[in-house]
């Protein structure tokens, strides 16, 4: 018997804006997706994927790699046979369909990284309304790497609050986050020395702006790791946030024990 449904919040992302025009591939990572979810699954609780347009989102390249598995071959093929066979993989239904469908239901909501979720997720109403929701009722809200960028779209102006980030004009994107949801909340997020790498050996350009700077504008406290890489989670009231690909299980830990949490106060 399931001790409760969980949401998971992919992205439909395929490629992002990089600086002077141009766009690079992107998608969800895999360990930061299945590991979380696998933990989840194994631990008792059903999950329910969406994404926007309610397809299957696209796992970037560059996380296909056992080394983001800690090297562990056998560990990378489970990932992706689960995540290209289990049916909590491939009944996805839209956003939209989950909110009409009741988010009472749900005991806590998952959003994977990737850099995928800077492209859409995070000027999604639709996911604002989740984030909404799960923020009112103090349902455990669990985000990794890029992922926590998402959390801005609980912004009634998101799309534009994104868009004066592009611009450059953080004045203007610190004004659109006046009333944040999560304004003081401690939170952590791939951070610009790890984007770093990402924009030169993968993207080969610059990105218009990091998540710490993002997250900065709206009105979050950002704390990154001591170690670039080395996993990090902040959990500050129901918000809990990874920083990198090496925290995927850290996180999926730290999720599964607020679940239980919310077990015991109930």
């Amino acid at each position: 018997m399931s001790k409760g449904k969980v949401l998971v919040v992919g992205s439909n992302a395929t490629r992002i804006e990089i600086q002077g025009g141009k766009t690079g591939p992107t998608g969800q990572y895999l360990n930061e997706t299945v590991v979380p979810v696998m933990a989840l699954i194994d631990g008792g609780y059903e999950v329910i994927l969406a994404t926007p347009d309610g397809t299957k989102p696209h796992i970037d390249e560059a996380s296909l790699s056992a080394q983001h598995f800690g090297g562990d071959a056998k560990a990378f093929e489970r990932a992706k046979a689960f995540y290209a066979g289990d049916p909590s993989m491939n009944r996805v239904r839209t956003i939209r369909q989950v909110i009409d469908d009741g988010l009472d239901s749900y005991a806590a909501v998952f959003v994977p990284g990737g850099q995928a979720p800077v492209v859409d997720l995070m000027q999604d109403p639709e996911l604002g309304e989740v984030l909404r929701h799960f923020h009112t009722q103090k349902k455990p809200t669990a985000l990794l790497c890029h992922g926590p960028v998402a959390v801005v779209a609980a912004l009634p102006m998101a799309r534009e609050f994104r868009a004066a980030l592009v611009a450059g004009d953080h004045a203007k994107a610190e004004a659109l986050a006046k009333g944040w949801q999560y304004a003081g909340y401690k939170m952590t997020v791939f951070n610009a020395s790890e984007e770093k790498y990402v924009e030169d050996q993968i993207l080969h350009g610059k990105m218009y702006f990091t998540m710490p700077e993002a997250l900065t504008a709206a009105g979050g406290m950002v704390v990154s790791g001591t170690v670039d890489f080395a996993p990090h989670v902040i959990e500050d009231r129901e918000l809990i946030t990874g920083q990198n690909p090496r925290s995927d299980q850290l996180l999926g830990a730290t999720l599964l024990k607020a679940l239980e949490r919310e077990v015991v106060a109930i």
